[in-house]
């Protein structure tokens, strides 16, 4: 008798095993909540309303933090450019865009509905960029620069 209450002992504990086991494999294998980066959503927008063309020189997404400023310089060769901008972020949120010392600049709206805003320049033999972030908060901020064809 006794080893047949040996026997059942053992199982019963195997059982209570493998259900403690199955249980914290369902824990752990449970989706969990996701909590999505709004940067990550945010330059997701931005490429998708500004994407990638073959034609294009260059293009960049920069995450840009809020009432700042950022200025990119790039070599280029001399010719008549387009360059198109848009920008992504919270409501409320707006950047400043200018391409040289004295432009003012032209006010974005990074949220809502927005399409990129296209300027036509000629180029010498660099590109400055300036993007002024008029808003708290991190916002994204996307160009692309292609040669006219006109």
């Amino acid at each position: 008798m006794s080893g047949e209450r040996g026997r059942g002992v053992v199982l019963h504990a195997l059982a209570a095993l493998i259900l403690v086991v199955g249980v914290g494999w369902w824990w752990r294998a449970a989706p969990r909540d996701t909590v999505e980066d709004p940067l990550m959503g945010w330059r997701h927008s931005a490429e998708q309303l500004l994407p990638d063309v073959g034609d294009q020189e260059l293009a960049n997404t920069l995450a840009l933090e809020g009432d700042a400023g950022h200025e990119e310089v790039v070599d280029v060769e001399q010719g008549d450019f387009l360059i198109s901008v848009v920008c992504a972020g919270d409501d409320g949120s707006r950047v400043r865009v200018s391409l040289g010392t004295g432009d003012s600049g032209r006010g974005l709206r990074c949220s809502g509905s927005r399409t990129p805003e296209i300027f036509s320049v000629g180029l010498f033999d660099e590109l400055h960029l300036r993007v002024a972030v008029e808003s708290p908060g991190p916002v994204v901020f996307r160009y692309a620069l292609q040669r006219s064809n006109g």
